[in-house]
């Protein structure tokens, strides 16, 4: 009777495993299906089409991730460093052996809002096929027929990724695919007016915003996708930046930015508050400077409509004036010799071209990445209508050994109602080892 049980529970055992088999297999080898499936791209768009493309291009800023600053437009080669290794932006020209010109509409569908290539291949998530599932097909065809059209071929071949075997296999991308992503494009809210859905479409969809602002899981999934999560654009720490929050969060978010201050920010790259920095200034300078005033409006719109989080950010900052001690402190005379000139002895800088530092996001954030690596390298150029700025951090990483920085900084984030914290010289050699002047990484790129 025992062996007879024991052989029943090990075959439903094996045909359970088989069925995780199966349907694991099933999951990897699955060809999604695509709304363009049997469908020809056109052959002659029209001009209007290949314009809308452009448009679609640049609020998804795909020349940003697809290019080098000393390579050709959406030709590839763009590193990306994981925490698994080093991946390399794709050619996504019409060439047809290097690139994209064998693509039919679908399969660009299929690369773009589902994450699968022509050849089968599963993209990593460093392409952000989670924001682009909620393109419009009109925005999708619009941006097929300009890439294929307008884009100039460039033959170059991709480069490898420097992730190493076994951790280099691809199916594995099909189970994260279904867990931590959202089927069908952007659906409108009844409950909301046309310009905050047009917001909500721009931020959760081509802008993909949450690709840099919203934490991330353990399996570096976006932990939320959309407005529906009080996650969502909540603040990520990214690539030693702290990509700050999108929401109303009165200290580090845009609690205190009116909708005009949002579009002025996002249309000049500076406003009263602050000045772009980090990832920020390649999206300003090939995407956001662009878009059209009313996308912008629609944007801001939507992004003040978020709640903040009083119990995550803490009581609303308030100036103080620094005090005796504070004076005092080791930080305060670096400070007064180096960043005073340009920030003010009194932290508030020179709006809208040297942005203040009282009150500033990075210096209320517990996260201080973002101070120590603009005190290290600088900022990058922010370029506005084709003007290189005349006025931008400098590195300190040749001037200021880790101790100073971490000095000064101090004294910036506990100084004039800031409450940052103060910073550890470990954390500043930590990251004067893994990064380089921002200087040198700077992409401006016309499209044609």
């Amino acid at each position: 009777m025992m062996k007879t049980r024991t052989k029943r529970i090990l075959a439903a055992l094996l045909a359970v495993c088989v069925i995780v088999v199966v349907g694991v297999t099933a999951v990897a080898t699955h060809t999604p299906a695509s709304a363009f499936d049997g469908v020809a791209g056109n052959a002659t768009p029209s001009p209007d089409q290949l314009r809308r493309g452009e448009y679609v291009a640049r609020l998804g800023d795909c020349v940003a991730c697809h290019s080098t600053a000393d390579g050709k437009p959406f030709a590839g080669g763009l590193e990306m460093a994981t925490p698994l290794g080093s991946i390399f932006a794709t050619n996504i020209t019409p060439d047809a052996g290097t690139g994209i010109g064998q693509y039919t509409l679908a399969d660009f569908d299929r690369a773009l809002r589902h994450g699968v290539a022509r050849d089968g291949h599963r993209l990593y998530p460093a392409m952000p096929y989670p924001s682009y599932a909620k393109l419009g097909d009109d925005d999708v065809r619009a941006l097929y027929a300009w890439f294929m059209h307008d884009v100039q071929p460039v033959r170059q071949a991709n480069t490898p990724s420097g992730i190493s075997w076994p951790l280099n296999l691809r199916w594995p991308l099909a189970l994260w695919s279904v867990a931590f992503t959202e089927a069908g494009t952007y659906r409108p809210k009844a409950s909301a007016d046309a310009l905050w859905n047009r917001g909500a479409y721009l931020v959760q969809g081509p802008g993909h915003c949450g690709s840099c602002h919203t934490p991330r899981g353990m399996a570096m999934n976006e932990k939320a996708l959309n407005d529906n999560s009080p996650r969502y654009l909540s603040g990520a720490l990214l690539d030693g930046w702290l990509a700050p929050s999108l929401r109303a969060d009165a200290n580090t978010g845009l609690g205190r930015w009116s909708e005009d201050d949002i579009r002025q920010f996002l249309k000049t790259g500076r406003n009263g508050h602050a000045v772009v920095f980090g990832s920020m200034v390649d999206a300003f300078n090939n995407s956001t400077q662009y878009m059209s005033d009313d996308d912008l409006k629609a944007i801001a719109h939507y992004l003040k409509s978020l709640p903040g989080d009083a119990r995550r950010d803490g009581a609303p900052w308030q100036y103080a004036a620094v005090d005796d001690t504070q004076a005092d402190a080791p930080g305060a005379q670096i400070f007064a010799a180096r960043c005073s000139f340009c920030h003010g002895a009194d932290g508030r800088g020179q709006a809208p071209w040297i942005p203040p530092l009282a009150g500033s996001a990075a210096s209320l954030a517990k996260e201080n990445a973002s101070s120590i690596n603009a005190a290290l390298n600088g900022s990058a150029r922010v370029v506005a209508a084709g003007i290189p700025d005349a006025y931008r951090m400098p590195p300190f990483r040749n001037q200021l050994g880790d101790q100073e920085i971490a000095d000064v900084l101090s004294f910036v984030r506990t100084s004039w109602g800031n409450h940052g914290g103060a910073v550890k010289p470990e954390e500043v050699t930590a990251l004067r080892d893994k990064t380089n002047p921002a200087s040198s990484n700077v992409i401006v790129l016309q499209m044609r």
